[in-house]
């Protein structure tokens, strides 16, 4: 059907050139169209004719289909729709039903849309919380509302203690207590739901009573207020957690890596740092300075933190410096012997923190039973080499070992070669010594001890040869020297040839 233009350029083209085919070329048509457009004009009626619509295949089952979209809210498909309108008649093909299909539950969206209108925080009304997985671990994630300051950690599990911990630290890291605090509906939170109401913990319930706040739950399949912590949730594992699996995997040359929990959690801090001094692509402003305006008309953090979960244990350190936790030992400071000290198991790691001061006094990797976790810097430094050097007692002895380092070696191979005869041989040693002279002797137990000689007697065949013994020497360098050439001949010289008849009758 040709527009109200195409038809005056038609006959403008009619009039240029005088006939059917060559207004038809210049306007991109067939001469048959131009004369039904020039005789239509030239006989007054240019209206457009009315369009008749034509039937379809499907139009016998169009209200069929209409009544089960409705009633499915847009979510049946076609393919469960097409045997039912078969049955009521439909024989076309399934490319048209599937149109059919696509038109009606694209009308029904239009009609029924729930016409969202964006979300306007107030300052310091909410903080928003939700868990989400990554790379083995869970990853808990905080948003305030208002100033869009976030709050990542990680962690190995999603228990109410774990994200009851999470909360108290995003308060104190905000440095105050929003009214709500929003929640998907959390399994360790959500103690219950009675018409669509969701009713949380004992425990949840005193923990906000602790900090002030009221405690909030999402709706089930709500995008309005699930919205902004789900953005936050795939931004942390898209531009923090995805790239530190990847790089793991990459370094470990495999994909079955699980992420440590204590580095990423080091890498969230430093993310959060990042992102909250960055400016925000939606509100254009930076979080950190928007938090600084909304803690005026947050509440004020309580005094003391409430304890979440079981009480920790406590343990007296003995006098090995070293606390019995779950049948392993651990190493604390030299200085807290005698002192009782609290216990925490944090992901896989043991916190021993000091009474008094609340100080962190060491970090232990979680020894098997039976095993010892002992950290050198708790006692000064390495562990010594354990000394078993000979300690004289009678008056033999003192003197023996008074000759110096070399008679304290000789002794200890004398007992390592099994010399029962040691001690009278002491004796020996000595009356040797004053024979000759303390020095001479001192060189013979030297040459004893190096030859691996200990005995008495071997000691008087050192003095007895005196300066007439070898004295060995460390190897050298390689002798290098060029060896005279000889005259060389080649194989064939060697190479025997058959005499001939004439040659043998000679």
């Amino acid at each position: 059907m040709k527009s109200a233009k195409d038809r005056m350029d038609i006959i403008s083209a009619y009039r240029e050139v005088g006939s059917y085919r060559g207004a038809a070329e210049l306007c991109g048509t067939t001469h048959k169209t131009v004369k039904r457009v020039v005789d239509r004009f030239e006989a007054g009626d240019d209206s457009r004719p009315e369009r008749v619509e034509r039937s379809r295949n499907y139009d016998a089952v169009t209200d069929l289909v209409d009544e089960r979209i409705k009633r499915s809210h847009g979510k049946i498909t076609a393919k469960r729709l097409l045997p039912v309108a078969r049955t009521a008649g439909y024989d076309g093909s399934d490319r048209n039903f599937r149109r059919l299909v696509a038109q009606l539950k694209a009308q029904w969206r239009r009609n029924n849309h729930r016409g969202r209108r964006p979300a306007v925080w107030a300052p310091g009304d909410y903080l928003v919380i939700d868990w989400a997985t990554v790379g083995g671990l869970h990853v808990f994630c905080a948003v305030l509302a208002f100033s869009r300051w976030r709050f990542v950690a990680f962690a190995t599990n999603e228990t109410a203690t774990t994200t009851l911990m999470f909360i108290a630290q995003a308060f104190e890291q905000i440095g105050g207590v929003p009214k709500r605090v929003l929640a998907d509906r959390m399994g360790c939170l959500k103690g219950g739901v009675v018409a669509n109401v969701v009713i949380p913990t004992p425990q949840y319930v005193r923990f906000a009573a602790h900090y002030g706040f009221a405690p909030d739950f999402c709706h089930a399949s709500d995008p309005e207020s699930k919205g902004i912590v789900e953005n936050l949730c795939g931004y942390a594992q898209s531009d923090l957690a995805v790239p530190m699996w990847t790089e793991a995997k990459v370094a470990a040359g495999r994909d079955d890596v699980v992420l440590d929990v204590h580095q990423t959690n080091i890498a969230a801090r430093e993310w959060c740092v990042e992102v909250n001094s960055r400016q925000h692509s939606e509100t254009l402003a930076i979080p950190n300075e928007r938090l600084n305006a909304e803690r005026d008309v947050l509440g004020q953090l309580p005094s003391l933190r409430m304890q979440v979960g079981p009480p920790p244990a406590t343990r007296k350190v003995d006098r090995l410096s070293c606390i019995r936790y779950a049948s392993a030992r651990y190493s604390v400071p030299t200085r807290l012997i005698g002192t009782t000290v609290t216990l925490v198991q944090d992901a896989g790691r043991l916190l021993i923190i000091e009474s008094g001061s609340a100080e962190v006094v060491a970090e232990h990797e979680l020894a098997a039973p039976g095993e010892a976790s002992v950290l050198d810097e708790h006692y000064g430094g390495p562990r010594p080499v354990p000394g078993r050097g000979p300690r004289p007692k009678t008056a033999v002895e003192k003197q023996f070992c008074a000759l110096g380092e070399p008679a304290e070696q000789f002794l200890i191979g004398a007992a390592a070669i099994g010399n029962t005869r040691l001690n009278s041989e002491l004796n020996t040693l000595l009356a040797l010594g004053a024979a000759y002279s303390d020095t001479q002797l001192l060189q013979a137990l030297t040459r004893a001890v190096a030859f691996k000689r200990f005995r008495a007697a071997d000691v008087r065949s050192i003095l007895a040869t005196g300066a007439a013994a070898p004295t060995p020497r460390p190897p050298g360098d390689a002798l290098i020297m060029d060896l005279p050439s000889a005259p060389t001949r080649s194989l064939d010289a060697y190479k025997h040839t058959p005499a001939t008849e004439s040659e043998a009758s000679s």
